[in-house]
């Protein structure tokens, strides 16, 4: 039985946790050794799997600050991690009979995990320089020694995993002195037996029992994930079909108070719905239950997906699997996942585009019902939890097998 450490910078609420949480628990299935070190896990803001025993969680140096002054995040984040990995290799037992380290998002602490001798996998979601502006000379002047460091580090891995034949694509595209590493496809995959358990009949609170065409958007308070075109593109159908008061969008997203950015565009988010005169037809949902979010996804009418060019997106799978059309834009993931006109739809990420999509469903709602089958046969032939395992444990036997 192998020993396996994941390596993650902060155990919260997400796509990217809920991904790195799956593979953990693929490979402890495959009865290898799993457990977690952390910059940071709040029991109380994060998946079920961390705090009721599943995996053992070591936090480390979240005394350390995530942002000075609001700014320098991605140093912090490197610095944080980068302490991690010291504590990891020099300080805990862990590292002394460890065969691989799973480490993921962050790559600065690669060097360091380096002085163990155990493999270094790591789990390229997407380039973190991608992820923000360079609006200015002085932005640009701090992101140059970082974006070197994520390139540089990144090539250090014994191997190198991505989400999606996108993320392979842009990862070739933005480290151009890695053209010799070949990333490793792997789909994030969850594990679905959390979704067949009971599903609760939904409550006021969370789905009003006067509506019976339910939209929702499921994703983080933040901006790059386009949430306001959700809320757009519903607008545009209350002002086609005024006199239809069973059409009700939920927006339901992962939502952290000490994170600035979730706390403004909640606020945002409101307005926008009160400018456009929706405010008694939207519910806005902030990070809620699993249980929750099953009744969610099983009573609603379809998944509205707005981010663009995004990595992977696990929600559409989830929603697929609990036979709820998806409508999305056509980039990214969900050109991998979603089969347009079968499972739902891929649309320009404009508020009328989006607005046509969902018309189909205000015009035949039995569409729902025929898409939401097909779209649960989708994920079950392409995107089952036995075959991530499978290829999952199989990359892994061989990394750790190598000399």
């Amino acid at each position: 039985m192998s020993k396996v450490v994941f390596l993650h910078p902060d155990l919260g609420i997400g796509g990217a946790e809920r991904a790195v949480i799956d593979a953990a628990l693929a490979l402890k299935s495959r009865g290898h050794s799993v457990e977690f070190v952390t910059a940071h896990h709040d029991p109380s803001h994060c998946f079920s799997e961390t705090k009721d025993g599943t995996f053992k969680i070591t936090t480390v140096g979240d005394w350390l600050p995530r942002s000075i002054l609001g700014r320098f995040t991605a140093m912090c984040a490197y610095i944080r991690m980068i302490f991690a990995a010291f504590y990891l290799v020099f300080i805990s037992d862990l590292s002394k009979d460890v065969d691989l380290i799973f480490c993921d998002q962050i790559s600065a602490c690669i060097p360091l995990l380096k002085f163990s001798m155990a493999k270094i996998l790591f789990y390229c979601h997407f380039p973190d320089m991608l992820l923000t502006q360079r609006t200015s000379f002085l932005k640009k002047l701090y992101r140059k020694p970082i974006d070197w460091l994520e390139e540089k580090t990144t090539g250090m891995a014994d191997c190198v995993l991505v989400n999606s034949k996108f993320t392979a694509g842009v990862f070739h595209d933005t480290f151009k002195s890695l053209s010799h590493i070949q990333p490793q496809v792997l789909y994030p995959i969850p594990d679905f037996s959390a979704f067949d358990k009971p599903i609760e009949d939904p409550t006021d609170d969370l789905i009003p029992s006067n509506k019976s065409l339910i939209l929702l958007s499921i994703n983080r308070y933040e901006r790059k994930k386009n949430l306001p075109l959700a809320i757009q593109a519903f607008g545009k159908i209350k002002e086609k079909y005024p006199d239809n008061q069973t059409i009700h969008l939920i927006m339901a997203g992962g939502y952290d108070d000490r994170v600035t950015e979730n706390v403004e565009h909640y606020q945002e988010l409101k307005q926008l719905a009160k400018t456009l005169n929706l405010e008694d037809c939207v519910t806005f949902l902030r990070s809620f239950s699993d249980s929750q979010k099953r009744t969610l996804l099983k009573y609603s009418t379809c998944l509205i997906y707005t981010p663009d060019k995004e990595h992977f997106g696990i929600v559409p799978i989830e929603a697929m699997f609990m036979e709820c059309p998806v409508i999305a834009v056509k980039s990214g993931g969900p050109l991998e996942t979603v089969a347009d006109g079968e499972t739902g739809f891929l649309c320009s990420p404009t508020a009328d585009d989006f607005a046509k999509a969902i018309e189909n469903f205000v015009k035949k709602p039995e569409m729902a019902k025929s898409f939401g089958k097909a779209g649960k046969r989708r994920v079950l032939e392409k995107f089952s939890f036995a075959q991530f395992t499978e290829i999952l444990n199989s990359i892994v036997q061989k990394l750790i097998s190598t000399n």
